[in-house]
């Protein structure tokens, strides 16, 4: 990834960042708010890579996720849905760079909060049965494990009990008949994970990331099916580096540059 701080018209302090070496360019805030990394990364690369549906982006920042299953997927569709509308704008910009004119008419930004039920979350735009897959990086860290004093960065990073119910609850009625899901977050909420997921979503199946070979994983990614019955599985995961330095390792690599999916589909 590497960074320029090319004007974009109205946009707050920024960079523009390129992902996927140059496929694509993210306009994200310079001092606050949520930046786009890896994580952004791997949830994108759980989306399998013949996807060529709509895809709904749950928390999408400036639009990270989303946009790296397009560049991976060239016929799918995707829309960003922000609740912040600061975090929105960003999102905005980013679908305005002229290095983004290839996937312009794939992607759209929609500023909604997706724990909006029934009709609310219609009347938002996030209608019953109208997307064939939900990837979503909610907060997910602990208060303690993120105290910061800027508002828009502890609202991307900061996790609230019954999160995990909700997003998912909403991802379940967005989604079609056997539509796919794919969830981000830390190893300790996979339990709530799995418990959102009852009853909705099955066939899942879990990949953990470690730090390197000798370390415990610092994230799970879940991916499952509305409707399905299988029971979880458990994939073989993902080591970022190798047990010395911190070169990323070659599967990493692809990863991270959508040159490879998650699951190796």
């Amino acid at each position: 990834m590497t960074a320029t701080t090319a004007p974009v018209p109205d946009a707050p302090a920024h960079t523009v960042d390129a992902f996927h070496r140059g496929r694509f360019w993210l306009v994200q805030p310079s001092r606050s708010g949520h930046r786009a990394g890896m994580d952004a990364m791997m949830l994108a690369a759980a989306v399998p890579s013949g996807f060529a549906g709509r895809l709904a982006d749950f928390g999408a920042g400036a639009g990270a996720a989303g946009l790296a299953v397009l560049s991976r997927c060239p016929a799918a569709k995707a829309v960003l849905i922000e609740r912040s509308a600061e975090m929105a704008a960003f999102a905005v910009a980013t679908l305005s760079h002229p290095g983004n004119a290839h996937l312009g008419d794939r992607a759209s930004v929609l500023t909604a909060d997706v724990t909006l039920t029934g009709r609310a979350r219609a009347g938002a735009g996030l209608a019953d049965n109208s997307f064939d897959f939900v990837i979503m990086n909610p907060p997910f860290n602990a208060a303690e494990d993120r105290s910061t004093p800027d508002a828009l960065r502890r609202q991307a990073h900061v996790t609230e009990d019954g999160l995990f119910e909700r997003w998912i609850r909403s991802a379940a009625a967005v989604v079609k008949p056997r539509g796919g899901l794919a969830v981000i977050a830390r190893p300790e909420q996979l339990v709530a994970i799995l418990d959102a997921m009852e009853g909705r979503f099955g066939d899942a199946e879990m990949l953990c990331v470690h730090p390197r070979p000798d370390a415990a994983a610092i994230r799970i990614v879940v991916r499952a099916a509305l409707g399905a019955r299988g029971k979880l599985s458990i994939r073989p995961p993902l080591t970022l580096h190798g047990p010395h330095g911190n070169e990323p390792g070659e599967r990493t690599e692809m990863i991270n540059n959508g040159l490879a999916s998650l699951f190796s589909d």
